[in-house]
């Protein structure tokens, strides 16, 4: 099995990790050499070489002549190997080794998916796959933003979840999940559900939500608040979806429509999409994981009008790599316009997904930009200095509790 050595990164001013020359035991290179002068195929997508006195790098089973081996570094990925300033060889076309390298992800992915009963391991992943318990953590983490260990466990909280909803027990519901006592279970899952599996299995039941339902420019707008704050902002076609949705997410809870209770609140969120100044401290009763919380905070921080891509969102949290993370919180996000998730959008310009729509999503971000023009129009007629805020969303503050 190959072994490395921890690698050295160096950050620049731009934030920007600059990918380090792989650095492998003596016995890991001399594996990758062999399998390099072997031409060996089935090492395709694990790593690639690079030739200094080229420029260029390959896959392992380049046909073209052998290089010396003084003049050969190693790369795991085709990424390291261009930030290192090779580029790709027109022969063999490395590039084309990533689809492998995306398919193994996939199927570790269905391996783990298919074995939450029993003990995850990274050496036992590695077996399986054939793989260094070093190089499956790294390109794993490189891919979905996260560790396998760390998408077991989301894995094994969804079938939790949709468990309690389908109200199996709770003891049932947690060997169906692959949790192994209930210790485990407890300690794990009342941060998550914000609740204990019994309480969540009830559909909250001794929760009170007040909702009410308004028009607005993107379809129906739905609030509902605890006692604590906002729980859900949702936009839907109709009042009977929208009350479903609530209904499904907390099946037993005490949800009351109450439209006077909640005016003050809707009336600062319809404001906001009309291009008003949204209230500045609407309190939000909601559960966050330590990454999500990172990464809503910074959506605040988005000017109105503006927008960033995925990978800038990661780059500024510090996370340059979770991208795909970044994604899968915007997705999890259930407070709409509080939350701007949709000024998030994809590197090539692209609106990529939104949770209401991607023509919710297009139509905020035309209303935003629109009211910041009337806005910046407004101010050189008064002749002062505009006084726009960089973020008018309500402040994430209040109950927003870490899973």
């Amino acid at each position: 099995m190959v072994q490395f050595k921890r690698f050295a990164y160096l950050r620049l001013m731009t934030n920007d990790i600059v990918a380090p020359r792989l650095e492998a035991a003596a016995t890991g290179e001399q594996d990758y050499w062999q399998a390099v002068v072997n031409r060996d195929s089935s090492q395709d997508g694990v790593f690639v070489f690079a030739v200094s006195t080229t420029g260029v790098y390959c896959r392992p089973s380049c046909p073209a002549k052998r290089p010396y081996r003084a003049n050969v570094s190693f790369y795991l990925t085709t990424q390291e190997a261009e930030r290192a300033g090779y580029r790709a060889c027109l022969r063999c076309r490395p590039r084309g080794s990533l689809n492998r390298q995306l398919e193994r992800i996939r199927e570790i992915c269905r391996y783990i998916e298919g074995n939450l009963d029993q003990p995850l391991t990274l050496e036992r992943l590695a077996r399986a796959f054939h793989q260094s318990a070093f190089h499956l953590q790294r390109t794993f983490k490189s891919v979905l933003g996260i560790t396998p260990h760390a998408y077991a466990e989301s894995c094994r909280m969804t079938q939790l979840k949709r468990n309690l909803q389908a109200g199996h027990s709770v003891t049932r519901a947690m060997y169906d999940a692959g949790y192994s006592s209930s210790s485990r279970l407890y300690e794990r899952t009342s941060s998550h559900l914000g609740m204990t599996p019994d309480k969540y299995r009830r559909g909250a039941i001794a929760a009170r939500i007040r909702y009410t339902i308004a028009g607005s420019p993107l379809g129906r707008l739905l609030v509902a608040a605890t006692d604590k704050g906002l729980c859900a902002i949702q936009f839907g076609n109709s009042d009977e979806e929208l009350e479903q949705g609530l209904k499904l997410e907390f099946p037993f809870a005490d949800r009351r429509r109450e439209d006077e209770g909640l005016r003050l609140w809707k009336q600062a969120l319809l404001e906001g999409l009309r291009g008003h100044r949204p209230h500045s401290a609407l309190p939000l009763d909601i559960q966050a994981t330590a990454f999500q919380r990172r990464v809503w905070e910074y959506l605040q921080t988005i000017p109105y009008g503006s927008t960033r891509s995925y990978s800038e969102v990661a780059c500024a949290i510090g996370r340059p790599k979770a991208t795909r993370a970044v994604a899968q919180a915007c997705a999890a996000n259930p407070i709409a316009l509080a939350i701007p998730c949709h000024r998030v959008i994809a590197a090539s310009g692209e609106l990529g997904g939104f949770r209401w729509g991607v023509q919710r999503k297009q139509q905020l971000l035309e209303l935003e930009k629109s009211a910041r023009s009337r806005l910046r129009a407004a101010a050189r007629a008064r002749r002062r200095p505009l006084e726009t805020p960089d973020n008018l969303s309500p402040c994430l503050e209040g109950n927003l509790t870490l899973r």
